[in-house]
């Protein structure tokens, strides 16, 4: 999700001698504001679960407004049919989501159950929790996943005694092809990801002006047409957001796994080096010479070679 930390100065951009401007304390996506709304979040719900409900008041909205986790808000949560839902959009592949959703349910029915009391002898009843992520990155993935919160744990087991499991839907263009058939919104927002990756790749046009002929192409092929009329400008300024967000992502994942590699040969030519002394002192304890003797020649203190022929067992 794209959030903003509170009291960080809000982003501008031009677009065509416009001046967007992000004015909301946390920084929303489009998919997020797509599904605010009720009429498409009951589409969404029909969907996913084969339901034909056509009364968006029975969505009860419950979204954590107030509860952040590093800078970070769920984007969706409803009770309906005596179930709790969370939605989450993303487009960087996150398999900490569970343990993120942990926290958010937490919060949830802390909420729920104020003001009941958790020490009586009458079970308080609270509703079964649904975890959906829809993800539209560019890493490949099946149609359909799961994340487990046990996959974090350091000590595996095969009966968990906390689990909790992540459904993970793929969202791209061209995937889960009969969720998108019935829901109309979902599918052409899907559309309208894929316009704006087409346009940001070419790499003749700036990426504002990639964006904007995105918006342009889906107004007039009425994809999310009224929506992008209504919400036109803050539309463009959260999909630049976006890019420039996931751009600074990769460029984090390259820096860390070049840290990575590199810290990798380090430790490689330290391990060779070390195996290299243990060579050295074999040889020359087989020739009698003394502890003290082998430190001078290897250049090294007497504690370091009484310590590898300890952890070698060299006699």
């Amino acid at each position: 999700m794209s959030k903003r930390k509170n009291g960080q100065r809000s982003r501008k951009y031009s677009v065509r001698n416009r001046t967007v401007k992000a004015t909301k304390k946390y920084k929303d996506t489009i998919f997020r504001m797509l599904f605010e709304n009720k009429e498409n979040l009951l589409s969404l719900y029909n969907a996913m679960n084969h339901k034909n409900y056509t009364d968006a008041d029975a969505l009860q909205v419950v979204t954590l407004e107030n509860s952040i986790y590093m800078g970070m808000k769920n984007d969706l949560a409803f009770i309906l049919d005596m179930n709790l839902y969370l939605y989450e959009h993303q487009s960087t592949y996150n398999p900490n989501m569970p343990l993120r959703d942990l926290f958010y349910i937490s919060n949830e029915y802390q909420k729920l159950v104020v003001q009941k009391s958790l020490y009586s002898s009458v079970l308080q009843k609270i509703p079964a929790p649904k975890f959906v992520v829809f993800y539209n990155g560019t890493k490949e993935i099946e149609d359909v996943s799961e994340f487990r919160l046990s996959s974090a744990y350091e000590c595996q087991t095969d009966d968990p005694d906390l689990e909790l499991r992540v459904t993970v839907l793929n969202v791209n263009e061209g995937h889960n092809q009969e969720l998108m058939e019935h829901c109309q919104t979902l599918k052409e927002y899907a559309q309208y990801v894929a316009k704006v990756r087409k346009y940001t790749s070419l790499g003749e046009l700036s990426l504002e002006e990639a964006v904007e002929c995105a918006v342009e192409e889906c107004i007039k092929e009425g994809i999310l047409a009224e929506f992008l009329i209504q919400n036109r400008a803050e539309v463009i300024s959260m999909s630049i957001f976006e890019y420039n967000k996931d751009e600074e992502e990769k460029k984090l994942r390259k820096a860390e796994f070049e840290a990575g590699r590199e810290a990798g040969i380090e430790e490689g030519r330290e391990e060779g080096r070390i195996e290299l002394l243990k060579q050295l002192i074999q040889r020359k304890l087989s020739k009698g010479k003394s502890i003290d003797e082998i430190a001078e020649e290897l250049e090294e203190s007497v504690t370091v070679i009484q310590n590898l022929i300890s952890e070698c067992k060299i006699k």
